[in-house]
């Protein structure tokens, strides 16, 4: 006795649940929306591109102010990854392989500079590390240290508020990796170091990297922790949003120029990062 074969479960003629559920027609009533969505995110970005000065762009690149907030701008930016990875790594771990009371709520709290405005942000960092903050009148007292309106301040405040990106990617990347392969290194007598250092820190290796550039890409476009807790000073606390900030009132060419600076590093940064974090969206 022969089976029909009916056609849905022919082969090669799966249902559109089987595919996936993807229909074969636009939801039209999600187009206009949709279109009208991009445009707003779009349109600003392009309205920077069409005003550019760029037949004046390089001449303005060298002007000494343009270039002082760039290089000052790379370089807090940078000591500020570094001191993340310093203590954001660590605090990662201790979240991802470690078990102790207050872990939920010390999570959250990491968490807080992503959703906390960041001039609160400077403002709270001013409280604790002010001349007359917990921490900073004992710091100028003892050592003499004064940290705002100082370019230390600058490494501090943009450090408060991207630390998140390294802590969350890098725990992220600490769940997924097989701790079997930890496991087996301490059963062959290795220590704990060398079992971070041999063997966790290689497996997640692209997740330390990932959010060291995510780090670097929030510390370089900070402005409000920044100004608030490090002030606005040319050449010593005046980074390339704050000098964006400044000339727009005065020279707003200027204020495009530097825009597109911080433009280029953002669409460099989504291009570096688009098959790890676009691409599993």
């Amino acid at each position: 006795m022969t089976t029909a074969t009916t056609p849905a479960s022919a082969p090669g003629r799966a249902s559109g649940r089987e595919r996936g559920g993807v229909p074969g027609r636009l939801p039209w009533p999600l187009v206009i929306p949709a279109l009208l969505g991009l445009a707003f995110l779009v349109l600003p970005l392009a309205g920077l591109l069409v005003r550019a000065p760029w037949s004046t762009l390089p001449q303005r690149l060298a002007e000494p102010q343009v270039l002082q907030a760039l290089r000052l701008s790379l370089v807090t930016a940078t000591i500020a990854t570094a001191v993340c990875l310093l203590l954001g790594v660590p605090l990662a771990w201790l979240l991802a392989r470690t078990a102790f009371p207050g872990r939920r709520l010390i999570r959250a709290l990491v968490t807080v500079p992503l959703v906390l405005p960041p001039v609160v942000g400077g403002v709270a960092l001013l409280l604790v590390l002010g001349r007359r903050g917990l921490i900073g009148s004992w710091l100028e007292a003892a050592f003499g240290v004064s940290l705002p309106f100082t370019t230390a301040g600058v490494v501090v405040a943009e450090a408060f508020v991207a630390m998140p990106f390294l802590v969350i990617s890098v725990e992220g990347a600490l769940r997924a990796a097989d701790a079997r392969f930890e496991e087996a290194a301490a059963t062959l007598g290795a220590s704990r170091w060398t079992v971070f250092r041999r063997v966790t820190l290689p497996m997640i290796a692209p997740g330390v990297a990932a959010g060291a550039v995510l780090c670097w890409a929030r510390a370089l476009g900070e402005f409000g922790a920044t100004i608030t807790f490090a002030g606005n000073f040319p050449g010593t606390t005046q980074t390339m949003p704050l000098a964006v900030y400044l000339a727009l009132e005065t020279e707003p060419e200027a204020a495009v120029v530097l825009s597109l600076v911080l433009l280029a590093v953002s669409v460099v940064i989504l291009a570096g990062l688009r098959e790890r974090w676009v691409s599993r969206i």
